[in-house]
């Protein structure tokens, strides 16, 4: 569903564990931002209607309606001087705006 790069899971880990009783990095997908969708993401508890997947000792929880958008998506961990953060490299946005937090998706993922 979702896959982590090593930089990702490194940086993932080290947040989770300094978060005692959030231990979840939570993605969804919201429409807004400059190609009309957004991605949202926040370490906090999932949703009794998020999906939860195990990503090696990494536990992601996703939106139940932000699945169809994020399916085969990687997230990777950048720790560049300009541009650091987390990213998704998402195979179902038709195109991605500059700034890596919004994207058209692809005619048939459309809400």
């Amino acid at each position: 569903m979702i896959k982590l790069t090593p930089s990702a899971e490194n940086h993932l880990n080290r947040l989770l564990a300094t978060d005692n009783n959030k231990r979840t990095l939570r993605l969804w997908v919201s429409k807004g931002g400059c190609a009309g969708m957004e991605y949202q993401m926040k370490v906090t508890e999932p949703l009794i209607s998020d999906t939860t997947i195990q990503v090696n000792d990494v536990q992601i929880s996703i939106d139940t309606e932000s699945i169809k958008f994020l399916e085969g998506s990687t997230l990777d961990y950048n720790d560049d001087l300009n541009d650091s953060g987390l990213k998704i490299n998402n195979p179902n946005a038709t195109r991605s705006c500059g700034c890596g937090t919004s994207f058209e998706p692809t005619n048939n993922n459309e809400v």
